[in-house]
């Protein structure tokens, strides 16, 4: 019998257009299909997502379920069935150690447009700034069609295989997750069923309602998108027949800049790109942070965006740059304290965007906005909540309040709702003094 193939799930739980499925199936052999849960991958709010995703891809394809080191479970698994491994590139640095240790392993890019190495300047080893690698990418992206679900035949022989409710991936005592499955439908046909929508209702019109907080006009493909139940190619091919189509697919450019950034600057998620904010003078307040995380600044747009992350597991994009650049430059706490939560909070954290942005809003990371960019959250929620709408649903202490005033509660008085914990402009010219200290010559 010819050898069958270990078709290893990772980060892209789908059937349709999956390289590694598809060229694996072509060698008409007998697929192993394995899903090993690495702990070292996901936060808390993605165990949610990661459990209902399971329950529902297990349904379409016999998977096989283990948890542990990759190394020591595929050697398992290859010793027992004599099996080759085909796989999907990932470009976090433990996943690249456990790639180069698995050597005989067939990879496939099946998660991004192109790889990290793909595209590099000529003065240096890679992009720093995103506009020249965009534009880099742009001149050799050609993306071929989606792959159809292939048929394929399963090993016929039992291999063991992990209950999932055994994982115990689900939140106990108390149960918080239940905002976050009342919100979302989840696996690859709840997956298509948002594309579509969003192509139908929303992408003509994303260039110009994506940052208003209470339009429904994103796409919310995020968390999809981060554990592969739609790939890049699909949403780029859905996508390119609208002639509006641009201010979105630079989105998906700026998730395979992050990327870049990370495989080629592996300390991202840790150490401030910009290596002089290293020296820079942090406060690092516990209750300044304790404050933030549970939407209890007095920041009406700041405690909206921690309120709908709790709740929901995700975050409008634009009140994601709102509630960091508060954390980072009215309180002075820490990005790596503002990216740990957003990586337990969001259902979609990814490695390498949240590493990016976080950094970009902060200052020190790559192509990141100037360091005395430091938005005030007033004027941030009168532009991109105008009628308040985004707060009202949020900050339900609020919803009485007119739209002029729901910005700043404490201009009218006796709201049940805290006061500001700083003050913007001296936050902000005591910001502007520190980040002076540091700033490049």
């Amino acid at each position: 019998m010819s050898r069958p193939i270990i078709v290893w799930f990772r980060k892209d739980l789908r059937l349709a257009d999956h390289p590694a499925l598809w060229y694996a199936a072509k060698k008409k052999v007998p697929l192993i299909p394995l899903f090993i849960l690495d702990e070292r991958d996901i936060g808390e709010a993605q165990r949610v997502w990661l459990h209902h995703s399971l329950d529902s891809f297990t349904k379409e394809i016999p998977l096989i379920l283990r948890k542990g080191d990759p190394v020591k479970i595929l050697g398992e698994i290859q010793n027992e069935t004599d099996a080759e491994i085909y796989t999907h590139r990932c470009y976090e640095s433990h996943s690249i150690q456990i790639e180069k240790q698995l050597h005989w392993v067939t990879t496939f890019n099946g998660n991004h447009l192109i790889d990290p190495w793909e595209v590099s300047p000529k003065t240096s080893s890679y992009f720093k700034v995103f506009t020249p690698f965009w534009n880099s990418c742009l001149k050799i992206l050609d993306p071929p069609k989606p792959l159809p679900v292939p048929k394929f035949e399963v090993y016929p022989k039992k291999i063991k295989s992990d209950k999932l409710s055994d994982w115990k991936l689900l939140p106990q005592h108390p149960n918080w997750a239940k905002g976050i499955e009342s919100y979302w439908e989840f696996g690859e046909k709840a997956a298509h069923t948002r594309l579509k929508k969003f192509v139908k209702a929303a992408l003509d019109t994303y260039g110009t309602l994506r940052d208003m907080a209470a339009e429904d006009g994103t796409s919310q493909l995020s968390p999809y998108l981060h554990f592969g139940q739609l790939s890049p190619r699909q949403i780029w091919h859905s996508c390119h027949a609208s002639s509006l189509s641009e201010p979105y697919i630079r989105q998906l450019g700026w998730r395979e800049f992050s990327y870049h950034l990370l495989y080629h600057y592996p300390d991202l998620p840790h150490t401030p790109f910009k290596k002089q904010f290293t020296k820079f003078e942090w406060n690092d307040s516990a209750d300044f942070f304790d404050k933030w995380s549970r939407g209890m600044t007095g920041y009406p747009i700041v405690d909206a965006g921690m309120r709908q992350l709790w709740e929901t597991g995700w975050m409008h994009n634009r009140v994601r740059m709102i509630v960091a650049s508060f954390l980072t430059k009215d309180l002075l706490v820490p990005w790596q304290k503002g990216a740990e939560w957003f990586w337990n909070t969001l259902v979609d954290a990814d490695l390498a965007n949240n590493s990016a942005g976080w950094q970009w809003v902060a200052g020190c990371g790559a192509d990141a906005a100037p360091y005395f960019r430091i938005f005030n959250p007033v004027l941030q929620g009168e532009k991109f909540d105008p009628e308040g709408d985004y707060v009202r649903r949020w900050v339900p202490e609020l919803t009485h309040l007119d739209k002029k005033v729901i910005q700043k509660p404490w201009t009218v008085g006796g709201v049940d709702y805290p006061e500001p914990i700083v003050d913007h402009k001296q936050a902000r010219d005591e910001a502007l003094r520190r980040y002076q200290l540091v700033k490049p010559n």
